[in-house]
């Protein structure tokens, strides 16, 4: 039976095109990612409006550098910590190995966005290859951004 866990951060603000999110999947331990929500806290007039671009790939298998490192938290308070790492808004883009986009999308900044994929349609990753969630460009300004990504591992 897989755990579920919530990779989440909060407020940071960003002003390059970051890797928002990378999971690295322990080995012989695949995780799939079924649901995400991003949100920011600083452009809130319709002026400031923007729509940024965002990618999740798999396939790199250089992590990426300049971030934070969300510990997964189980959602139930049975669960054992997660096996799995995760990184967040590293400055500096996983890289090496074959990159394949999985799914591309548009976050406008004053609503949000929030994504739940349907069962078999979830983003997979085994030991092998980081899962990334990738700006494609630059916000206008400094954006204080959040995020929450929900995460199975599979034992």
């Amino acid at each position: 039976m897989p755990r579920v866990y919530t990779v989440e951060t909060e407020s940071d603000a960003t002003t390059t095109a970051d890797d928002i999110i990378e999971l690295d999947a322990a080995a012989e331990k695949p995780i799939c990612v079924y649901g995400w929500m991003f949100g920011q806290s600083t452009d809130i007039k319709e002026a400031e409006e923007e729509q940024i671009r965002y990618r999740w790939i798999r396939g790199h298998t250089t992590s990426g550098s300049g971030g934070s490192a969300p510990t997964p938290r189980p959602l139930s308070p049975l669960d054992t910590a997660a096996s799995f790492a995760a990184e967040a808004f590293n400055t500096t883009a996983a890289s090496a190995g074959t990159g394949v986009n999985l799914y591309s999308g548009n976050y406008n900044l004053r609503i949000g966005d929030q994504i739940w994929l349907p069962e078999g349609s979830e983003l997979w990753t085994s030991g092998a290859d980081l899962l990334v969630c990738r700006l494609l460009a630059a916000p206008t300004d400094s954006v204080s951004m959040t995020f929450t990504v929900w995460v199975r591992e599979y034992p």
